[in-house]
């Protein structure tokens, strides 16, 4: 569909279907992922323009499984109204797409005004007044979407229901797909299997509830966005995963970045009256660094087979070693060493690491000064990418190299490094080494802590483990 068409055809829409709006104005598109696009729609009406919000499927057809096996988006609009109606603040949903429309699925809401990126939640001076309480209002929030009527709304039959065990095999069995050994994720499985939190009633779950998917305003939250993973399982996944290290944007603080657990947990309780299951929100927090890893290797596999060959994809694919990290520091911490950087000689001039800072230099500096929106953004990342490529000649090859002796200790054997991951990744998804073995889990630390000093030496997980 040309923009032309598209537009067209969305004018007419809210023309027919919006009250008192007499015509589409403008149309800009805001962002747009794998799975959903979101645009700002400014209508003109009898007192002026007027906002709204669209939401879509990036997929035109519009199935209603979702992209990452979520609901679809004519339940993701029920389950904003549904939300709405037991006091969670959500937008307004005016129209939901039909197929007669010809615009894919998706629905047309309200827009609101407010913060929706994770790090200006946590560090804008106009939030300072808000952020002491947002913990708290989380808890009472997530209080009030478990509490939601499953059967009154007629969302039992619209939801998949998801058990523990299930999730944790279903996305273990995602990144067996990839053929990328990764012994770090196969512990996890492992650890996640041998810790399954204790059977609970299943109640409504966001299921991407976190700091970045939540509108602030100096009021407290605003909105609870992006339902479109929600499912019916256990309600402590959407307290670990407010809890998981990636969405704390860099503070120290465990939830979202801007709280304490206790604050999550006492809003919690008081809003449900039931006691928070500490244990099963550590499960679930590890979870969610396990999914988010194999998430990260997911667009490396988009990257590298041709279906989305952007940078951006790519430096997201070496965003795995993060949520590796963050399990280590949560389920095997211990004394890490990093590897000495290997020194570069003066054969060649320039030499390899000169040329890619003085690329990296002109990205960030150049470039970055003479552009603006997507291409500035790019220009960020690719600079960043290059910081990975700098780093990878320097502390790769000593720290492969450190790897495979360990590996062979470990095994028992020689072999080529990647031969000799896939095996520990065999042996660890048969059971054939104890999750405690001190030489296996000393080797994962080491491993993890010093592919994080390459990937991303600033990630918040990589000084903790550092501190150990």
């Amino acid at each position: 569909m040309t923009k032309e068409s598209f537009e067209e055809r969305l004018g007419a829409v809210v023309r027919q279907k919006l009250e008192g709006v007499r015509r589409l104005v403008r149309v800009e598109r805001l962002s747009g992922g794998a799975s959903q696009e979101t645009y700002r729609l400014t209508v003109e009406t009898a007192e002026g323009e007027k906002p709204f919000a669209l939401r879509r499927s990036a997929h035109e057809a519009g199935g209603s499984s979702g992209a990452l096996g979520g609901p679809g988006m004519r339940v993701e609009a029920r389950l904003f109204d549904a939300a709405r109606a037991v006091g969670v603040p959500t937008p307004v949903v005016h129209y939901v797409l039909a197929e007669e429309d010809d615009l894919g699925t998706g629905f047309i809401m309200d827009w609101l005004d407010g913060e929706t990126l994770g790090a200006k939640i946590n560090r804008s001076e106009e939030l300072a007044c808000v952020r002491p309480k947002l913990a708290r209002e989380c808890g009472r929030i997530l209080g009030r979407i478990h509490g939601i009527d499953l059967d009154e709304t007629g969302l039992r039959d619209d939801l998949k229901q998801i058990d523990p065990e299930t999730y944790v095999r279903d996305t273990w069995a995602r990144y067996l797909e990839y053929r990328t050994p990764q012994p770090m994720i196969d512990f996890t499985a492992r650890w996640l299997l041998e810790h399954l939190p204790a059977e609970v009633e299943p109640v409504l779950v966001h299921n991407d509830f976190r700091n970045g998917n939540i509108m602030v305003t100096p009021n407290g939250v605003e909105a609870v966005l992006d339902w479109e993973l929600a499912h019916i399982g256990d309600p402590m996944r959407d307290l670990g995963w407010i809890c998981t290290n990636s969405w704390r944007f860099g503070s120290d603080l465990p939830v979202g970045g801007f709280g304490t657990r206790e604050e999550l947990f006492d809003g919690y309780e008081d809003e449900t009256g039931q006691p928070v299951d500490a244990d099963a929100v550590k499960f679930w927090e590890t979870f969610g660094s396990f999914w988010w890893s194999i998430v990260c290797l997911e667009m490396a596999m988009f990257f590298r087979h041709g279906s989305d060959g952007s940078i951006e994809r790519a430096a997201i694919g070496r965003r795995a070693s993060e949520g590796q990290v963050d399990i280590v520091n949560l389920v095997i911490p211990g004394p890490v060493t990093l590897v000495e950087p290997d020194s570069f000689e003066d054969l060649d001039l320039p030499r390899a690491d000169e040329l890619v800072t003085s690329v990296q230099d002109f990205l960030k500096t150049d470039v970055l000064e003479k552009t603006s929106g997507r291409t500035r953004f790019m220009a960020r990342v690719s600079g960043n990418a290059l910081g990975i490529v700098g780093r990878e000649l320097a502390l790769g090859p000593p720290g492969r190299s450190a790897e495979q002796t360990r590996l062979e200790a470990l095994l028992g054997g020689a072999g080529p490094l990647s031969d000799l991951r896939r095996q520990l990744c065999e042996r660890l998804r048969e059971g054939e080494i104890a999750l405690d073995d001190p030489a296996l889990t000393r080797h994962l630390r080491q491993t993890v802590v010093n592919q994080v000093a390459i990937d991303q030496p600033r990630y918040s997980g990589f000084a903790a483990a550092r501190a150990r």
